[in-house]
């Protein structure tokens, strides 16, 4: 058990990624925020029962490399998709930074027509791959910044973007483009930052295959929550699920030890110990 840092490649999607590693380590695994398959970086897995710490891992502040392409606007907003529409108005350094003030902060986006939201309990991609008109509803994310790196080409620039989880890149590069009264698509995505990951600390999948057991990070050191050991005596009443009374428990989540083994999250609950997320191996 334990988390397991990758670097992506484009090209292949998350879930093949988790495949992988689930025949690497004969065991179940699952990450903690996805990236598109045409995107690359940063994606962030738990092996074994590390997994179940989906909704600890899963948010935080995200940054990613990103290149926009103006010029023309595909129906998933990036590379991948098809051209739904040209326009001759490619705008130019200075006008992109102009812009790109009302593009940070708090604001509502509109998520892709090919995205992962859930309309009417259907996944938004799989009714617009049915052809079907696609408006999901706007919701609240956070660029808490968004920079103009340098300019590729005529129509292409890179960006850095960092932002709250669930931000859409591909919705920026068209939101940028509306204001400029231009198209654009996004041709190129790296995401760098999760939180507190960094792509630095990320491997490869055929790195990860020749030496499993390196690149394998003890769960507990990833989780910044404060520690507590309950007394050994209560180890198998914990094994047993049973909950056990301690004092001067720690406020709110916390990670528990007993007996030198860590048992995964726990809080106080009138007096008690109420393991949260179980990530006992025994």
């Amino acid at each position: 058990m334990g988390i397991v840092i990758v670097d992506k490649p484009s090209g292949i999607s998350s879930a093949a990624i988790v495949g992988k590693l689930k025949r690497i380590y004969n065991t179940p695994c699952g990450h903690f925020g996805t990236l598109d398959p045409m995107a690359s970086g940063l994606l962030i897995v738990g092996v074994g029962k590390a997994s179940r710490l989906f909704d600890y891992m899963q948010g935080g502040t995200k940054t990613y490399e990103a290149v926009f392409e103006f010029g023309y606007l595909t129906d998933t907003l990036d590379g991948t998709g098809e051209v739904t529409d040209r326009t001759e108005v490619i705008p130019t350094i200075d006008q992109i930074k102009a812009v790109i003030p009302s593009l940070r902060g708090s604001i509502s986006q509109i998520p892709p027509a090919y995205s992962a939201k859930s309309i009417g309990g259907v996944r938004a991609y799989k009714l617009a791959r049915k052809g079907q008109a696609v408006e999901p509803p706007p919701k609240q994310v956070t660029i808490h910044k968004l920079e103009l790196l340098k300019q590729i080409s005529d129509t292409q620039y890179s960006f850095v973007v960092e932002c709250s989880s669930g931000t859409y890149i591909r919705s920026i590069a068209r939101d940028m483009a509306s204001g400029l009264n231009s198209l654009g698509t996004m041709t190129a995505l790296r995401r760098t930052i999760s939180g507190h990951f960094d792509i630095s600390d990320a491997h490869t999948v055929d790195e990860i295959t020749n030496n499993p057991q390196k690149y394998l990070i003890p769960t507990d050191t990833v989780i910044k929550l404060s520690n507590y050991t309950a007394c050994d005596s209560h180890y198998q009443k914990l094994i047993n699920g049973v909950k056990i009374y301690e004092d001067s428990l720690p406020q709110g989540l916390f990670k528990l030890y007993c007996n030198n083994v860590f048992f995964g999250l726990a809080k106080g609950e009138d007096g008690r110990i109420k393991i949260v997320t179980n990530l006992c191996e025994k």
